[in-house]
């Protein structure tokens, strides 16, 4: 029967560099995302055999629900489950800030992480083993300015990462949080709306991380012996002072 690995938010970045990993390493993987087209554009690239695609939002809990019960047919399961689906919209100061890119983030980072969480977990359970992976961010642990909603959000995920590991004990099963630095990928075009200029402006001066080398600390902690837990992974670029070192004064000049 079939084990798994569940990625969220897999068409691109961090999450397709998951997915690339995990299929290198002769795994079967299903990917949850939205993107219709670029979940086409990744069975072009890897074929059907061993990926499955679901044009699914983490947001609509039923979906995420109907999803893994199709995927637990037939004594099927999740291995590992990586949440990494999550976003970030507008950088201001609060009271700037938009109550729908808001929801929008809790809503994503926050409470669709949960039902993927929790759609997942029977089946690890009932195996003695699975792997949960958050990505959780730098932005939980080093404020900076514009951070306010997005920092709580992964906060939560890591508090939420621990109070896991504690629920989990003695089931077998894993649970790791992955927090990374500044990452060039598509996580700041989105934030900053398709202003392709502006986002890139946040990584001048500095080599950020690329989506691969946060894939390779995900493959590093599921690939470690069942007995070890790896509890928690900060990276960072060798050029990235600690937070992003962003200011109110450096926003308004625009991104440095």
């Amino acid at each position: 029967m079939k084990q798994w690995v569940v990625v969220t938010g897999g068409t691109s970045g961090i999450g397709r560099a998951v997915v690339e990993r995990f299929l290198k390493e002769g795994r079967t993987v299903a990917v949850l995302a939205r993107r219709t087209g670029r979940l086409d554009d990744l069975v072009g690239a890897f074929g059907a055999d061993r990926l499955r695609v679901d044009p699914v939002d983490i947001r609509d809990r039923d979906a995420v629900d109907a999803v893994i019960a199709d995927l637990c047919r037939d004594g099927s399961g999740i291995s590992t489950l990586v949440n990494n689906a999550g976003l970030s919209l507008g950088l201001g100061a609060l009271e700037e800030g938009s109550a729908d890119d808001w929801r929008t983030m809790i809503d994503t980072n926050v409470e669709g992480l949960l039902s993927c969480t929790r759609a997942v977990l029977p089946s690890m359970t009932a195996a003695g083993a699975g792997h949960i992976v958050n990505l959780g961010s730098l932005a939980a642990e080093h404020p900076f300015f514009g951070g306010n909603v997005y920092g709580a959000t992964k906060a939560f995920v890591h508090h939420l990462s621990a109070n896991l590991r504690v629920d989990l004990q003695g089931t077998g099963v894993r649970v790791t949080c992955i927090a990374p630095g500044m990452v060039r990928s598509e996580f700041a075009l989105v934030r900053f709306g398709g202003d392709q200029e502006r986002a890139d402006g946040l990584y001048e001066g500095i080599r950020p991380l690329s989506p691969e080398d946060v894939a390779d600390s995900v493959l590093w902690a599921c690939a470690t012996p069942a007995h070890v837990n790896i509890n928690y992974i900060e990276l960072m670029s060798l050029d990235q002072p600690f937070g992003l070192a962003l200011s109110r004064a450096g926003i308004r000049k625009g991104p440095a």
